[in-house]
């Protein structure tokens, strides 16, 4: 018996689509929008599960500086920022600190999103269902934001589905989107890894090649 819940991000992302068949079903305009870089592979699966649309949303964590690892927020496309002020007051963290790294991982957004639409425009969400895809929630801010994102372009639905995320992360999101599926959600939470057996690094390229082939039947569907 394994000690990890799942294999990878692609049982994973079956398992989560297995569980939105139901709720999906029947619903029209629904797309799926994976959070970068490792909530594609899950997305992808959930996407071709549900045979819905598969597309990306770009966010960036705001770390601390020096610790970078600890989020006093998260920034995402549309000027959208979303600010952990517990962290930030704890710390003392000073507005020019912030607006550094709002500077910072903004460029990295821009490259991003260059990087796997090229000069394509972010998909229209106005009115849509949307599944909003990652590999886990530790801390949620990334996810927050990028729910605050989809709130502001008019999105009809906001579902967050995700394999695995930490319980009072869940309590606090669950008020902020229209439903939230999880598969797990431990008390004791950790790293979202430590849930994985194999949970590689997923590069920009990766990504790329997830959304191209999420394409194709499109682009062929409408040159037919």
């Amino acid at each position: 018996m394994r000690g990890s819940a799942f294999k990878d991000r692609v049982e994973a992302g079956r398992l989560l689509g297995e569980e939105l068949v139901a709720y999906a079903r029947g619903k029209k305009n629904v797309i799926v929008l994976g959070l970068p870089r490792g909530g594609l592979p899950v997305a992808r699966e959930v996407a071709e599960k549900i045979g819905a649309p598969l597309d990306v949303m770009v966010v960036r964590k705001l770390g601390v500086p020096g610790w970078e690892e600890l989020a006093m927020g998260a920034i995402a496309s549309g000027g959208v920022r979303v600010l952990n002020h517990d962290v930030m007051r704890s710390l003392h963290i000073s507005e020019k600190a912030l607006e550094k790294e709002v500077g910072l991982e903004m460029k990295e957004l821009k490259r991003r999103e260059l990087a796997y639409r090229g000069h394509a425009g972010a998909p229209e969400v106005k009115g849509r269902t949307v599944l909003l895809v990652d590999d886990g929630i530790a801390t949620g801010s990334t996810m927050r934001a990028a729910v605050e994102a989809l709130r502001l372009q008019g999105a009809a639905a906001i579902v967050v589905a995700v394999p695995v995320a930490a319980a009072d992360t869940c309590r606090e999101i669950e008020s902020t989107v229209d439903r939230l599926v999880t598969l797990m959600r431990p008390e004791v939470f950790g790293a979202v890894g430590h849930w994985y057996e194999q949970f590689p690094q997923v590069e920009d390229e990766e990504v790329r090649e997830i959304l191209e082939q999420a394409a194709r039947p499109t682009q062929a569907a409408y040159a037919g």
